[in-house]
């Protein structure tokens, strides 16, 4: 399974997504700037992946600050990795959390507040990989044995520090005997289906079918569709979701045709602080992934587009939400409220 990120005296270390899989290269962020650009370019995605990267940056940034106003310094690392990505609130969590940390070591000499910053974020970065191994465990036992597991965008090992959210339900599913192969939507314009779950999923020997995103209800009309499993990159109080753009398309028709629809996420994807998904902010992206493929014009030049890199699934659609602490049902609001602890996870820094 591949390394997605890790961290290093020479800085923090991660695979360029954006170059598989053609190839395997891994690029080294030496400042928190470095970092942020390459969460913004998606070199690293994925949104556990995003939080365990700006906790890192966050304690990058402060490893190599001077040390004069800190204080402001520490702002400055903060807001320029939030300002990355706005959807994805593992992102916000992460900094919030180093944050805590900072500000439980006010008074501290400046060589023990990096110590334990950087302690920290690699706790970060060991605790993702067990809550998805713990996701795995919880959610392999709804996977129907004999049967296709349909997956959209990718939400495996490289969208966290290993092993993955919904890759992680099949890797468990398949660890504990279950007979199943995986359809991997294609997931237009930046085809992360297509370059990563597909990827992935070959390099584990799990059998795996890619597809292009409008096959998905000539398949799940089929009836060898089993269930479909996806991550998330924000959860409202009221269960609906935030995750790649067609997931809400493939939600309606797994409901249209009695075919259970799970999302696998962390606790820390959950923002209580949101009635709905209403009020989830929607990332816009370069119009340029639309209307080329790496490059290559498809599109007239000149034609109007528009990019949203995720849309929101209402939680009717939803059958359950696999977390590391459970699996949530309907009615979400009290469910999930339970799993967190009742507390409002998620949310700004």
């Amino acid at each position: 399974m591949v390394e997605t990120i890790r961290w290093t005296d020479d800085g923090v270390v991660m695979v360029d997504q954006t170059r598989l899989p053609r190839e395997e290269v891994f690029v080294t962020c030496r400042t928190y700037r470095e970092v942020a650009d390459a969460i913004r370019r998606m070199v690293i995605r994925g949104a556990p992946a995003i939080g365990v990267a700006a906790a890192m940056g966050v304690a990058l940034g402060v490893l190599r600050a001077d040390g004069e106003d800190l204080d402001a310094q520490m702002e400055e690392i903060c807001g320029e990795l939030a300002g990355t990505r706005p959807t994805a609130v593992n992102l916000f969590w992460a900094i919030r959390r180093m944050k805590d940390v900072y500000g439980s070591m006010r008074g501290h000499p400046i060589e023990e507040v990096r110590r334990r910053l950087v302690e920290e974020a690699r706790q970060v970065y060991r605790e993702d990989i067990a809550i998805n191994e713990a996701i795995g465990r919880n959610g392999a036992d709804l996977v129907p044995d004999g049967k296709t597991v349909l997956t959209h965008c990718n939400a495996g090992a490289l969208a966290t520090a290993g092993y993955g959210t919904a890759l992680g339900v099949i890797r468990a599913a398949v660890a504990a005997g279950k007979s199943i192969d995986v359809f991997a939507d294609e997931t237009r314009p930046f085809l992360q289906g297509a370059r990563l779950t597909a990827w992935e999923l070959q390099r584990d020997g799990i059998p795996t079918t890619l597809i292009t995103d409008n096959m998905a209800g000539h398949f799940l009309k089929s009836g060898r569709i089993g269930c479909v499993v996806v991550g998330a990159d924000r959860i409202a109080a009221n269960g609906d979701v935030a995750n790649k753009v067609g997931t809400y398309s493939v939600a309606v028709l797994a409901k249209e045709n009695g075919i259970p629809f799970y999302v696998a996420a962390p606790v820390s994807t959950l923002d209580l602080s949101l009635a709905s998904g209403d009020e989830i902010p929607i990332e816009q992206r370069d119009t340029a992934e639309v209307t080329t493929v790496f490059g290559t014009p498809v599109a007239p030049e000149g034609i109007p587009v528009e990019n949203p890199a995720f849309d929101v699934t209402p939680h009717r659609y939803v059958t359950a939400i696999i977390t590391e602490r459970g699996v949530a049902r309907p009615p979400f609001g009290e469910s999930l409220a339970r799993i967190s602890g009742s507390g409002t996870t998620g949310g700004r820094f």
